[in-house]
């Protein structure tokens, strides 16, 4: 039996930089995970506001937003030990002149490349490494557990894992991307939890030669990683299976070859399940039962939201006064 100040639960992007941020804050944090892959292995740690700006549901405001986001990261790699590439995207989509000036009405530095355009403000990290930085973080415990039931005590948190190891708490931060609700949770929270909605991804490792910097067309990426470079991506509404598609894999890896002119073998390919939310952004922050905190559901930008998000629920669990974009991430938003 454990008690530590804080229990998180899920060691994704959003639940290891939360965790990180309150051990910095002087919190002894435990953090339980059942290990393997999970979304934020199978992503490829772009921090990319600006393309953001191209899709049709793109608007001034959320552009805004996410680049705010964006903007805490140097502050956090260097807090964290972790490697930040600020090398740019460059867009290879039709109409480069269209894009060029949807990206100049969102305040987006951009310039014309011989093959489409160029924007300096979209970055990435190198998510193994990352996970590992931030796992590492002082006052952080990794534990290999799986949460199968929580139950309120008093004034703490009871969290009970699968092999009946149990930990206390008085607070518990809930990151458990698109799994089910945990057994015990409060009937309003793990209603908020069974309506986050599993989108499906794939993406392609090819070892080898690497781009000087990410490359994007529609549907598809090319991100330098350690070794080569990974290709994805796909976003499949309602899937959850993680079984790895040979076709997808054999497509993205043609798709890639051709985006970036470069040859390479294919890697194994890896599948991650992401949650969204009805507007697309997570749920970060108290969850309306005194302890209980929410760090869910960032959709494809889990790496770009991870310090905000881990900054609000850190925040509302020391009590500070929220940070202004808090409220776009409120859970009770949608009750």
């Amino acid at each position: 039996m454990s008690s530590p100040d804080v229990i998180v639960i899920g060691a994704g992007v959003l639940g290891l930089c939360t965790a990180a941020e309150l051990g910095a804050r002087g919190h002894a944090v435990t953090v339980l995970d059942p290990g393997g892959p999970n979304a934020s292995s199978a992503a490829a740690g772009m921090l990319a506001p600006a393309l953001e700006c191209l899709s049709d549901a793109a608007t001034p405001e959320r552009a805004a937003f996410l680049t705010r986001a964006r903007d805490l990261w140097p502050d956090f790699a260097d807090r964290f030990g972790l490697k930040l590439h600020r090398d740019g995207v460059e867009w290879r989509g039709p109409d480069p002149e269209a894009a060029l000036a949807r990206l100049a009405n969102f305040g987006v530095e951009a310039r014309r490349t011989r093959l489409g355009l160029f924007t300096p403000e979209d970055w990435r990290v190198e998510v193994g490494p990352a996970l590992q930085a931030l796992s590492r973080a002082a006052g952080v415990s990794p534990v290999h557990a799986t949460a199968s039931r929580l139950s309120a005590e008093g004034r703490r948190w009871r969290v009970e894992s699968a092999d009946g190891r149990v930990w206390f708490a008085p607070t518990v931060v809930l990151a458990t991307g698109a799994a089910a609700p945990i057994a015990g949770l409060p009937e309003a929270v793990a209603g908020l939890v069974s309506a986050i909605e599993p989108w499906r991804g794939q993406l392609t490792p090819i070892s080898g030669a690497a781009p000087a910097h990410t490359l994007r067309a529609p549907g598809l990426y090319v991100v330098p990683a350690p070794g080569g470079m990974v290709v994805g991506a796909t976003m499949e509404r309602g899937r959850r299976d993680l079984e790895p598609d040979a076709d997808v894999s054999r497509r993205q890896v043609e798709a890639g070859r051709a985006l970036s002119g470069l040859e390479g073998r294919p890697e194994a390919p890896r599948v991650g399940v992401r949650g969204g939310t009805a507007d697309g952004l997570p749920l970060a922050g108290p969850a309306g039962d005194p302890g209980l905190h929410l760090a869910l559901a960032p959709l494809r930008n889990g790496w770009l939201l991870g310090p905000l998000v881990a900054r609000v629920v850190a925040d509302g669990i020391e009590g500070e006064a929220p940070v202004a974009d808090a409220a776009a991430l409120d859970p009770l938003r949608f009750r």
